[in-house]
């Protein structure tokens, strides 16, 4: 039974720990020609400075897929 316990919380922290992903993508339009990369599972940090760099030079769109 105490192995039954460990075991439970063990995988209870092990869910806490993970954090949530999503799915971006950058999109980019210049000359006519559009250009999207898909950014997969990151999280929120990550998002974050991808957004920063892909809206820095003003032709590109963020978006969550």
């Amino acid at each position: 039974m105490k192995k039954v316990i460990l075991f439970a919380a063990v995988g209870a922290f092990a869910l806490s720990m993970t954090s949530c992903t999503k799915d971006y993508t950058c999109t980019c339009e210049a000359f006519g020609v559009t250009s999207s990369v898909d950014y997969n599972g990151l999280d929120k940090s990550e998002a974050e400075t991808l957004e920063a760099s892909c809206t820095a030079n003003g032709i590109c769109t963020w978006s969550e897929q």
